[in-house]
């Protein structure tokens, strides 16, 4: 805690944020290519979306129904998507 403030602290800070700004052309009009964005495969955005819609139903299943039926098809379908899930490696869409 004694060595909050150093001398050079704020230099060094602002060298450091020169350089990264140096990476990028500041001239207007100079072509800069930036990777193109990953949004996941169609496959992840299936599984998630089963396993949402898995969660809506059977949260609405507690709320509305008077029997257990539509929560434990809330239930199902929340398995159904969480293994569809590890079957297709979504935690491989990272970005």
């Amino acid at each position: 805690m004694s060595h909050q403030v150093e001398p050079g602290t704020i230099g060094s800070a602002a060298a450091g944020l020169a350089e990264q700004t140096a990476l990028v052309p500041q001239t207007p009009g100079t072509p800069v290519s930036y990777p193109p964005p990953f949004h996941g495969r169609a496959v992840s955005w299936v599984a998630v979306s089963i396993v949402m819609a898995g969660f809506v139903v059977g949260g609405l299943g507690l709320v509305f129904g008077p029997t257990w039926v539509a929560f434990w098809v809330g239930v199902g379908m929340t398995v159904v998507g969480g293994l569809l899930a590890l079957a297709t490696n979504i935690f491989e869409d990272w970005y």
